[in-house]
């Protein structure tokens, strides 16, 4: 074997290949399937999904600088609140945006290599599971529960049949956790200006910047995050047979 060959290839030479053509054309009919139903019920789980891991990205922060997390709600209308206690607030307010961006980088990633596809699902069932019991209301109940009972499907049809749509599942998840990241920061923090927001009140421990200016960074990070998933993803996909 040369060795030669399994060095990154960060310049994408000779792209596209196979795998790479597929991925791209998986990416890009999520994308359509998404903004074409993106006002229809059938997207509201995962809006909510990706509302759950703004929230966990909250929590994950606040436990990282040494706080604690007192209990997580997701409401019904696509907004949500963790109750912290404690930590480093500059740091935890941020994370809810960035860190369900950056999920949405690494579910896409994910999706690559069917090992990682199957590490991602049992990372985020166990994610469900954990956040099941901090739950404060029914909505994030409910949307933990069905999200198990949903992976728990697509984990039966993996192993029993040839119906075989864990990655693109994952992909879905991811792409979808992105653009609606961008979305909600460009809804939530420069189009309207909620003055409870996370940017507004990250202002205030922040003062060098608007809330509103934070909302632009922290949206331009997000679609980093997208487009940096996209091109790392073709990277790890160039070396495969």
């Amino acid at each position: 074997m040369d060795f030669l060959d399994l060095r990154p290839n960060w310049e994408l030479r000779r792209c596209c290949n196979h795998n790479q053509v597929i991925f791209l054309i998986s990416t890009a009919v999520c994308i359509v399937v998404i903004l074409a139903l993106w006002r229809t019920v059938l997207m509201t789980p995962f809006k909510l999904i990706t509302v759950f891991l703004h929230e966990v990205s909250h929590a994950l922060a606040c436990l990282l600088t040494c706080g604690k997390v007192e209990g997580i709600k997701v409401h019904a209308d696509e907004g949500g609140v963790t109750q912290t206690r404690g930590g480093v607030y500059w740091l935890i307010l941020p994370a809810g945006y960035l860190g369900s961006s950056f999920w949405g980088m690494v579910l896409i990633l994910a999706s690559t290599k069917e090992l990682t596809t199957q590490i991602a699902a049992g990372c985020f069932v166990v994610a469900l599971i954990v956040v099941l019991f901090l739950a404060k209301n029914w909505t994030l109940r409910g949307l933990c529960l069905g999200f198990l009972f949903f992976f728990g499907v697509i984990w039966y049809l993996q192993v029993t049949t040839v119906f075989r749509i864990q990655r693109e599942v994952i992909l879905f998840t991811g792409v979808m956790n992105s653009l609606f990241s961008v979305y909600d920061i460009y809804d939530d923090l420069i189009s309207r200006r909620i003055n409870s927001s996370d940017a507004e009140k990250f202002a205030e421990e922040c003062p060098c910047c608007t809330g509103c200016g934070w909302g632009v960074i922290w949206g331009i990070l997000s679609f980093v995050y997208l487009c940096g998933a996209v091109y790392l993803a073709l990277v790890v996909l160039a070396n495969q047979p």
